[in-house]
């Protein structure tokens, strides 16, 4: 049981870190889609200071004055910003596309059991024009 904890409890520096990771949270926590406890949870930082730190360090948010900064970034962290949103974009695009797969293959597999379903029970599962439904709907309740 010690062993396990122990492999989930390792001691990082601020090294093991890297910057675009620091700008992504840092840029999460500003959007509101995390809060600082949040984030360390989320990317096993051990401690909310360390959060609170990078937020001072490459925030968009004065922190003296409790004001939104208007320092201009330098070439260097807009390019490391971006950088971030290109990973996160690629991401979503992967997550998105496997989604599609995903659907895609069950469209077939669902056109396959109606297939199935209709041979085996010699029935019309799908309806092919809706003017015939119509006709159908009428007739019965004319009888009715």
């Amino acid at each position: 049981m010690e062993s396990l904890q122990e492999a989930r409890y390792l001691k990082r520096t601020q090294k093991d870190y890297t910057m675009s990771l620091k700008l992504e949270i840092v840029q999460e926590i500003e959007r509101g889609q995390l809060t600082v406890t949040e984030a360390t949870k989320k990317y096993g930082i051990q401690c909310r200071k360390t959060v609170a730190q990078w937020l001072i360090k490459f925030g968009n948010f004065d922190w003296e004055n409790q004001i939104p900064s208007k320092m201009e970034k330098s070439p260097e962290q807009k390019i490391m910003e971006l950088e971030v949103q290109v990973k996160l974009l690629e991401k979503q695009k992967a997550f998105l596309e496997r989604q599609a797969f995903v659907a895609d293959k069950k469209a077939i597999l669902f056109d396959m059991m109606i297939d199935l379903a209709e041979k085996e029970y010699q029935i019309d599962i799908r309806k092919n024009s809706v003017p015939e439904q119509s006709t159908i709907s009428k007739q019965k309740n004319n009888k009715q």
